[in-house]
């Protein structure tokens, strides 16, 4: 009866994006394609650290290995579009699962700090191996309209594949959260030590929440890349990698409606408001984009004061019973980086 829920809800989500894709110009269907392609990569890491309580702050670069994935076999090889979409998703995964095995020995600002390393040298290799990856100016292929859609728009088809791509992505998570994998998650978040006693694979389960969200976040880049036509070393910048935390962190962690609320808002629509706004008063790009980046810590900390469990977790206390998606992120960190004092006083 879950998955019957979880298709017939997104079964429902589709027919609206197609209304809306119908009803609206071909800007605000960018639009919709670009906050879909957010929708995966936040879900994926929202599972992360909500529900398995893992810290990473390097997102971005699985990202970048979707993206760059798509663009190379795209221009190289000629697959088809959807054998693409898998094919970067599982060079992300593999990658993440390579992290996952550090990740496994590794807790708190540790972690936190590999993952961040991650994110900053990834997108050098371009400039190192330019002939593969382009540099700077990066890769570029075009996307067109498949026949069979007759006069459909470009823009349109973009977000009706990325729209697909990010429901097939979130009922596999919600499925997946609900099973006995993501019962142990859970424990694993709660008490390390307690879920280790109980006989679970502390070790297995943390490498498969990295590959997970790995290939959430390497459909997400993907997906992006196809919107845009276009991948390069500055579009996978650290600020990415942030603003991805912040917009899990936002929504609601553990709580994959609320990763929706947080590409939609703060990767997206807000981003683009903000920095119309800064454009229009006279302000030079790179500190329009300056501006969105302190508005964002300021919101991050007025929702944490108000609403510790994000703006999903928010929703649910004004206009529901208070059943919190997850634990306050703060207390989930504040959790996590004792780990091996607790351990220690279990030990002794």
């Amino acid at each position: 009866m879950t998955l019957a829920r979880h298709l017939g809800a997104a079964v429902a989500a589709a027919m609206v994006i197609a209304v809306l894709t119908i009803k609206l110009g071909d800007y605000r269907d960018f639009q919709i394609a670009q906050i879909s392609a957010y929708v995966a990569v936040v879900a994926g890491l929202t599972l992360l650290i909500g529900t398995s309580g893992q810290i990473s702050i390097g997102h971005g670069a699985f990202m970048a290995i979707g993206g760059y994935a798509t663009a190379l076999i795209f221009n190289h090889l000629h697959w088809n579009l959807i054998l693409i979409l898998v094919a970067a998703t599982v060079a992300a995964a593999l990658t993440g699962g390579i992290v996952g095995v550090a990740a496994a020995r590794l807790h708190g600002p540790y972690l936190a700090g590999a993952t961040l390393m991650l994110a900053v040298a990834l997108p050098s290799l371009a400039n190192r191996y330019q002939g593969v990856f382009g540099g700077d100016q990066g890769l570029s292929f075009f996307v067109s309209t498949p026949g069979f859609l007759g006069n459909v728009s470009l823009a349109r088809y973009q977000a009706w594949l990325a729209a697909i791509g990010a429901l097939v992505t979130l009922v596999l998570l919600a499925n997946l959260d609900r099973s006995r994998v993501g019962r142990s998650w859970r424990a694993l978040r709660d008490d390390e030590v307690a879920a280790a006693l109980a006989g679970l694979n502390v070790a297995w389960l943390r490498t498969l929440a990295f590959v997970v969200s790995s290939a959430c976040a390497g459909i997400g880049g993907s997906l992006l890349a196809v919107v845009t036509g276009t991948v390069s070393p500055g579009g996978y910048t650290l600020a990415l990698s942030i603003l991805l935390l912040t917009a899990a962190v936002l929504g609601g962690l553990g709580s994959l409606p609320g990763a929706i609320w947080g590409a939609s808002l703060v990767l997206v629509l807000v981003q683009t408001y903000l920095q119309n706004v800064a454009i229009s008063h006279g302000l030079a790009s790179s500190t329009s984009a300056s501006i969105a980046v302190i508005a964002y810590g300021v919101v991050l900390v007025l929702v944490m004061l108000v609403f510790p469990a994000g703006i999903q977790g928010g929703l649910r206390r004004l206009f529901g019973p208070f059943r919190p998606a997850a634990s306050a992120p703060y207390h989930q960190m504040r959790r996590r980086w004792p780990a091996k004092e607790h351990q220690e006083e279990h030990t002794k």
